[in-house]
């Protein structure tokens, strides 16, 4: 018999979930985030609940919000069970639950004026953002902020009511600087490189666009730390809640299912303090850049080297994947050969430590993350995660043949079937484009590569051509398998 979660019932949760150690009725809002989705859940909010239990900080907790329509369905969610969150931990050997209490309040995604008062209120020491890589309004190629995107020209219009993350945040640091309150901190919890400049560019853009006198107050005032976020959480489906249900005795309208391990390393800028999280495990540094190359090249250019061909086998998830040979020593020989190589020194790091951490991670058997997951929205994160690795490379005059192949299999895989012949269902933002692209590329594999926002220069280098058009043929002529075997056999063109 399992009972449902609500406040009600925090003071007597099933004995095997631990619940908060705080009075949320005595939590005040100090950040509002936007992206209220599983990582978030999984990470920063468990966090905050570390501290909390402590008996610090209480003057901290979240208020959420978003932009979606969408985002209404888990904002509903979590109303029904008074903004708890259940997060379960899972490996080989381990299951721990427990109940998170630290959002008080989640605005309708969409109220302007609801959002904009609230960041205005004085008491908001912070703005987060989980908005995935496809939320900041950049040209995939170059990085920088795409100031021409229709939602981008609609909020920089006069009176316009703001739509985008950008033109809220934008309208609530107008509200302080006209009531003369210290401007809030943006802190970007997103898995993109420099991610706080990323987003100083976006709202400082965006701010140009509306009024320069803005932008050079907002680039004068407002602090945006850099931060590397890592902690493995897959999407919550039947699955998680049965097991929840079952194992635990909790019924939760959209738990979280994550890995137990956690890292954080963040910038230590912020314009008007900060809850004290070093005391719960986050590093605070004077420059984040070595620690985010290492997890962008090493973790995530590794997920993508094991999704696309993983994918193309119709293997279903990531553990069963790494129980694959051929997808196992794929990303080994890439990453020692070509992705690792490409990584400069990291503090108190050893990398070759790093990998084999990431390779037990990914093999984990209990946290059900998908192939498809890791093959989703391959046209915002191959720009980020594969291809400066393949610039790299090419600059120093290096190999790029397990890199072009990993591209070839990004490639076959938006074709839109499997090895098999299974129809594999949309699964990025541009899979019209990406599918059409890949189907004109069978024959003509140069079509692939020009893609000038995706490749940049990468797409033009003739090593590159090359190489990527001998992973495409021998794709659609052997398929993936024999491809891969020929790849760790060494018997691949340079």
């Amino acid at each position: 018999m399992s009972v449902k979660l609500s406040s009600s019932i925090l003071a007597k949760l099933p004995p095997k979930i631990a619940g908060p150690k705080y009075d949320r009725a005595a939590l005040k809002a100090g950040i509002v985030h936007f992206g209220v989705g599983n990582f978030h859940r999984s990470h920063q909010a468990v966090y905050l609940d570390d501290l909390f239990n402590s008996g610090v900080g209480h003057d901290w907790a979240i208020v959420g919000a978003g932009v979606f329509e969408g985002e209404k369905v888990g904002r509903g969610k979590l109303q029904e069970q008074d903004w708890l969150t259940t997060v379960v931990e899972q490996d080989s050997g381990h299951l721990s639950a427990r109940v998170t209490g630290v959002m008080i309040d989640f605005l309708v995604p969409g109220d302007a004026i609801a959002i904009v008062e609230q960041l205005a209120d004085p008491a908001i020491k912070i703005v987060s953002l989980t908005i995935t890589e496809g939320g900041y309004f950049i040209d995939p190629a170059s990085g920088v902020f795409n100031p021409t995107h229709p939602d981008i020209v609609a909020d920089a219009q006069p009176g316009a009511t703001p739509k985008t993350v950008f033109g809220l945040i934008l309208a609530g640091l107008l509200r302080r600087r006209a009531d003369g309150i210290v401007p809030f901190t943006i802190m970007s919890c997103d898995n993109i490189p420099h991610n706080g400049h990323v987003t100083s560019d976006g709202v400082i853009g965006l701010a140009r666009l509306i009024d320069e006198d803005l932008a050079n107050w907002a680039s004068e005032n407002v602090a945006f730390p850099n931060g590397m976020v890592d902690r493995i959480t897959p999407a919550t489906t039947d699955r998680e809640r049965g097991i929840l249900s079952s194992e635990f005795g909790l019924d939760d309208n959209w738990p979280v299912f994550c890995e137990p391990f956690k890292q954080w390393v963040l910038e230590d800028r912020f314009t008007d303090g900060r809850p004290p999280l070093e005391q719960v495990g986050v590093q605070f540094v004077s420059d984040v850049a070595p620690y985010e190359l290492m997890k962008i090249r090493i973790l995530n250019g590794g997920h993508a080297t094991i999704a696309y061909p993983a994918g193309l086998m119709d293997i279903h998830f990531v553990q069963e994947a790494m129980q694959e040979p051929l997808v196992r020593g794929f990303l080994d020989k890439l990453e020692h050969d070509e992705i690792i190589p490409t990584v400069p020194p990291v503090p108190d790091t050893d990398l070759e430590d790093y990998y084999q951490l990431i390779e037990h991670r990914f093999s984990n058997p209990k946290i059900g993350d998908t192939i498809r997951r890791l093959c989703l929205d391959g046209s915002n994160r191959q720009p980020k995660f594969i291809i400066p690795t393949i610039a790299d490379r090419l600059k120093a005059g290096k190999s790029v043949t397990g890199l072009a192949l990993e591209s070839a299999l990004w490639c076959r895989y938006c074709f839109g079937t499997t090895d098999s012949g299974a129809v594999t269902e949309p699964n990025d933002p541009n899979w019209g484009r990406l599918q059409g692209t890949a189907k004109a590329a069978r024959d003509m594999p140069a079509a692939w590569l020009a893609m000038e926002d995706i490749y940049g220069d990468v797409g033009r280098s003739p090593p590159f051509a090359e190489a990527f058009g001998q992973a495409l043929r021998l794709l659609w002529t052997d398929g993936a398998r024999a491809t891969l075997t020929r790849y760790l056999a060494g018997d691949l063109r340079s």
